[in-house]
């Protein structure tokens, strides 16, 4: 998979959040890689759990993105409503995830070969 810049990913962001009503919360943060290089991390904010979600980009062999929910001590309890509002946000990660992996397909093509 060839290399993905912040400022990439910021556009990519951008482009998926200006044809929505939804993901202001969504941000690419600095992720430095073993090699230095900045590949960012797409890190979708949740407003009704405490969970730290992010988008990953594909690894090893896996050519698919994912939406990636770390770990958390405590349980969330939560009403009808706000269950609802958090399966919205869980939809809008999936909405990323997919147009994500779109945006690198046509990244990866529209590569010079090597």
């Amino acid at each position: 998979m060839p290399y993905r810049s912040r400022t990439t990913l910021q556009t990519w962001l951008d482009d998926f959040t200006a044809a929505r009503e939804d993901g202001d919360l969504i941000k690419v943060v600095i992720q430095d890689d073993s090699w230095g290089d900045d590949g960012g991390l797409v890190v979708v904010p949740l407003r009704n759990a405490s969970t730290t979600v992010y988008v990953r980009p594909p690894m090893g062999e896996d050519v698919r993105w994912r939406v990636v929910f770390e770990p958390q001590l405590d349980e969330v309890a939560l009403s009808a409503e706000e269950t609802s509002a958090l399966v919205a946000e869980l939809a809008t990660a999936a909405d990323l995830c997919g147009y994500l992996e779109v945006r690198s397909v046509a990244h990866i093509e529209a590569a010079p070969s090597a």
